[in-house]
C-alpha cells in the first residue's frame, strides 16, 4: 500500500486540481470532447501524473453536465462531484429561493447538507452570510473551492460536520437539503432521506425562518401542518418542492405553485372550490406541473371559467380562450373515441407530419402511437390521449401561442 496520502485520497487529488498544474490541465480541457477522451488522456499522461489527468478529465465531464443547471459561465469555473451535480439545485431556482430568504430578512443562514455549495452561492449573491455544512470532506472541499472561484469566500464559511450535530441557534435562518439519493438511486421515503425529513422539520421549527428542500412528489399528507408548501417549476419542468417554516409560513397560504422565469405564483388563498366537469369545449388547458403537484387545478379552472373533462384528469376545458400563465392553452378541433385507425386517417387527410403526443390517464405510449400512425405531411398537430367522463378519448388540436 502506498504511503503517499495523495494517492487514492479523493480530497488530496481534488486539491491538486487547484494547483497551477491542475489549473493548466483544466484549461486544456475547456473544450473537452468525450469522443476524444482516450486520445486526450493518453497525450496528457505523457507530461502529467495519470491520477491527476483522470481527475481533470472527470471534472471536465462534470462541468459539461453542470451547464444545464448553472449556465456555461459559472459551470466553467466551478467544481463538482457526481452526486453534487445530480442533486444540485438549478441556479435559477436557487436564486429565486435566495431572494425569498433575503426578502424575509435572512442575514445569517445555516445551509445544512450543502453539497457542492450551489445554494450557498445563490444565497451569498443575495447578500446573505452563509455557514455551509456537509459531512463529506470532498463535498466541503468542492464547496469551499466554488466560493473562492466565484469571489464569495468572504460570505461563505464551509464546515465539515454532521448536520444533525450543528448548533444553528445563532442564525436567523436555516436551509436544509437532505440527500435524496442513495447507493440504489433515488429515495422516495422522506424518512429515508439523509438526514430524515422528521429531523429536518424539527431543526426548521427551532429557527425564526427556515426552508426544507424536498422531492416534488412528496405526498400532501406528509407536509407538516405548520409548514407552507411550495412547488417550483422552471421553464415548465417541475424541479422541487420546498417546505417553509417560521416567518415564511405564518399567515401564508398552505400551498403555492411558483413558475420560473417570473416568478409567477399561484396559491390556495383564492375562492375557488372544486371544479365541475363537462364536455370538451373549444379550448383545452394543460396546467403547469407545479400547479398540478400543488393541487391547484381548481384555481386554474376558476381563472379561465372552465371545467374538468374528467374528475380524475388534470385537463381543464372552456368555450372561450382566457390566457393564463399557469396553463398552456390549445384550440381543440376534434374529440374522438380512442381509435388508432381513425386517427391515422384523420392525420393523413390533414397532412399532419409533425405530431406532438400528450397523454394523461391513458395506457397508450406516445412513441408506439407515433410509429403506428406514421404521420406524414407539411402540417403540425397535437393529440391528447386521455379520458373524458371515464371514456378513452383522443383530442386533436393546436397550441395557442
Amino acid at each position: 500500500m502506498s504511503t503517499n496520502p495523495a494517492v487514492g485520497d479523493p480530497v488530496s487529488v481534488f486539491h491538486r486540481l487547484l494547483t497551477d498544474e491542475g489549473q493548466a490541465l483544466l484549461a486544456e480541457l475547456r473544450s473537452y470532447d468525450p469522443g476524444q477522451e482516450l486520445a486526450v488522456a493518453t497525450r496528457l499522461r505523457r507530461d502529467h501524473p495519470a491520477e491527476l489527468v483522470s481527475a481533470a478529465i472527470a471534472q471536465a465531464r462534470l462541468r459539461q453536465r453542470a451547464v444545464a443547471k448553472f449556465g456555461a459561465g459559472d459551470a466553467a469555473r466551478m467544481y463538482f462531484t457526481p452526486d453534487g451535480v445530480e442533486q444540485a439545485t438549478r441556479a435559477s431556482v436557487a436564486a429565486y429561493r435566495a431572494g425569498r430568504f433575503a426578502g424575509l430578512g435572512a442575514r445569517r443562514l445555516a445551509d445544512l447538507c450543502c453539497g457542492n455549495g450551489g445554494d450557498a452561492i445563490a444565497l451569498a449573491r443575495a447578500g446573505v452570510e452563509v455557514l455551509a455544512v456537509d459531512r463529506s470532506p470532498l463535498a466541503c472541499a468542492v464547496a469551499r473551492a466554488n466560493a473562492e472561484a466565484l469571489g464569495l469566500a468572504e460570505l461563505v464559511e464551509v464546515r465539515c460536520a454532521d448536520a444533525t450535530e450543528v448548533d444553528a441557534s445563532g442564525f436567523d435562518a436555516v436551509f436544509a437539503d437532505p440527500a435524496r439519493r442513495g447507493g440504489r438511486g433515488r429515495i422516495f421515503d422522506p424518512e429515508a432521506y439523509s438526514p430524515p425529513l422528521s429531523w429536518a422539520v424539527e431543526a426548521a421549527r427551532r429557527a425564526p425562518l427556515a426552508a426544507l428542500k424536498v422531492a416534488p412528489g412528496i405526498p400532501h399528507e406528509v407536509v407538516p401542518p405548520d409548514a407552507a408548501a411550495e412547488w417550483i417549476s422552471d421553464g415548465g419542468d417541475v424541479k422541487e418542492a420546498v417546505l417553509w417554516f417560521g416567518s415564511a409560513s405564518r399567515g401564508a397560504p398552505r400551498v403555492r405553485a411558483t413558475l420560473l422565469p417570473g416568478p409567477r405564483t399561484l396559491d390556495s388563498g383564492g375562492p375557488a372550490g372544486a371544479p365541475g366537469t363537462g364536455p370538451v369545449g373549444r379550448y383545452l388547458y394543460e396546467p403547469d406541473g407545479a400547479v398540478i403537484r400543488a393541487h391547484l387545478v381548481a384555481e386554474v379552472a376558476a381563472r379561465v371559467g372552465g371545467r374538468l373533462i374528467d374528475p380524475t384528469i388534470a385537463y381543464v376545458t372552456s368555450d372561450e380562450h382566457r390566457p393564463t400563465p399557469y396553463a398552456a392553452a390549445y384550440e381543440i378541433t376534434d374529440t374522438l373515441p380512442f381509435n388508432l385507425k381513425r386517427l391515422k386517417a384523420l392525420l393523413r387527410e390533414r397532412g399532419v407530419g409533425t405530431l406532438t403526443v400528450k397523454k394523461r390517464g391513458s395506457a397508450a405510449e406516445p412513441e408506439e402511437l407515433r410509429r403506428k400512425v406514421k404521420p406524414s405531411g407539411p402540417n403540425a398537430a397535437t393529440v391528447f390521449l386521455t379520458r373524458v367522463a371515464g371514456a378513452p378519448t383522443m383530442l386533436l388540436g393546436r397550441p395557442i401561442r
